[in-house]
């Protein structure tokens, strides 16, 4: 297993696949994908997981569009990548860090120490809470 930065364009097939397959490929591109960093979470090769991670002001980031392909969940590989990941921002001085989830996935998050907020909307019909946690 191994974790690396990658391009925005090899994180969106596994974007589509597993957030929004239902949806048009360019549904899951985000126009600030150019300035985020990219990490994947590689198994003999074969892209795993994803995660994105953007800056949103000098003391904070957000990750997005965090996802692991199907047939790998449930395995430990996309908790291994939020641990990269998180460790990766509080190394690069972000004071906090925070993320959309899918309300059903609260639990998840709140296993990595992340708080729920009062925030929440909807897209697409789904249900999403902000979620923050402080390093």
């Amino acid at each position: 297993m191994k974790i690396k930065e990658i391009s925005a364009q090899e994180v969106w097939p596994i974007r589509h696949e597993v957030m929004w397959p239902n949806m048009p490929f360019d549904f899951i591109k985000l126009k600030e994908d150019s300035k985020g960093i990219h990490f994947g979470l590689f198994l003999n090769d074969e892209l795993m997981s994803v995660i994105s991670l953007f800056e949103t002001s000098p003391e904070v980031a957000q990750f997005r569009k965090f996802a692991t392909k199907m047939s790998a969940q449930n395995k430990g590989y996309g908790s291994k990548l939020l641990t990269h990941t998180m460790v990766f921002a509080k190394k690069k001085g972000f004071k906090s860090l925070w993320c959309n989830a899918r309300v059903d996935k609260t639990a998840y998050y709140k296993n990595f120490g992340m708080v729920e907020t009062e925030d929440t909307f909807v897209k697409e019909k789904v249900r999403f809470v902000i979620l923050k946690k402080v390093f």
